[in-house]
């Protein structure tokens, strides 16, 4: 009869432990989904933005924003709605730059170790995908013109 009260207090001691080791193997994981399907989202706006012919943007905003309907609205994935989602979309020439930022509220202890390493605000910790492609390699030569007279 002892041995059974026992394993009562080991259970309820072990139980939180196991909680907490799990939390903390998750979260990290939450995290890292919302940050490459943000990534993900930038890099195919980047291509959408490259091969808009009308020159208007907001199009490919959109689309971004098509996009991040894949992220949870929960907090450790997102927090704020899809009002929340910066999405800035810039073209110069034959390059696209694509910004993606959102937010997330990671639990307590997962919360304070990555706002020492990450920005954040009262909102929660800022997640920021950037990038900048370009239309055509450096190492690609002649125009336009050249390349559809080569291959016309």
């Amino acid at each position: 009869m002892g041995s059974d009260g026992q394993a009562s207090v080991e259970a309820a001691l072990l139980l939180p432990v196991l909680m907490l080791v799990l939390a903390l193997l998750v979260e990290p994981a939450c995290l890292g989904y919302t940050w490459a399907t943000m990534r993900s989202c930038a890099a195919e706006t980047a291509r959408v933005a490259l091969t808009d012919l009308d020159g208007d943007l907001s199009d490919c905003e959109a689309f971004a924003r098509r996009r991040l309907k894949a992220v949870p609205d929960l907090p450790i994935f997102h927090v704020g709605g899809a009002d929340d989602w910066v999405v800035q979309v810039g073209r110069d020439g034959g390059s696209v730059s694509v910004l993606v930022r959102g937010h997330v509220r990671p639990l307590p202890l997962m919360g304070v170790l990555a706002s020492s390493f990450m920005s954040s605000d009262a909102q929660g910790i800022l997640l920021e995908a950037r990038l900048t492609e370009r239309l055509r390699a450096d190492w690609i030569g002649g125009g336009y013109e050249s390349w559809q007279q080569m291959w016309g």
